[in-house]
């Protein structure tokens, strides 16, 4: 059923997008796979072997792991989308 200036299903396709770009957003966070390396990939000292054992593929010391997690300022949470009048009309 279409209420003013939306199509239908218009209101369920946006929240359906919101999740699915989440999801992924989530799926590309996830951690580090595969083999782990013996020396750090960016200072080339070496990782410990029980980092390596706890934290499978990974490729960072932890210091070098620390400085980089820092770098990463949080994410607001706000609707990149634009708000819904603005969408529906």
């Amino acid at each position: 059923m279409a209420g003013g200036w939306s199509r239908d299903g218009a209101e369920n396709e946006q929240i359906e997008a919101s999740i699915a770009e989440e999801l992924e957003r989530l799926r590309a966070r996830q951690g580090p796979s595969g083999e782990s390396f013996t020396h750090c990939a960016e200072c080339d000292e070496e990782i410990p072997q029980k980092r390596r054992l706890a934290i499978p593929g990974v490729k960072l010391c932890i210091d070098c792991a620390s400085e980089r997690d820092g770098r990463n300022a949080p994410r607001a949470a706000i609707n990149r989308r634009g708000s819904k009048d603005s969408q529906l009309k």
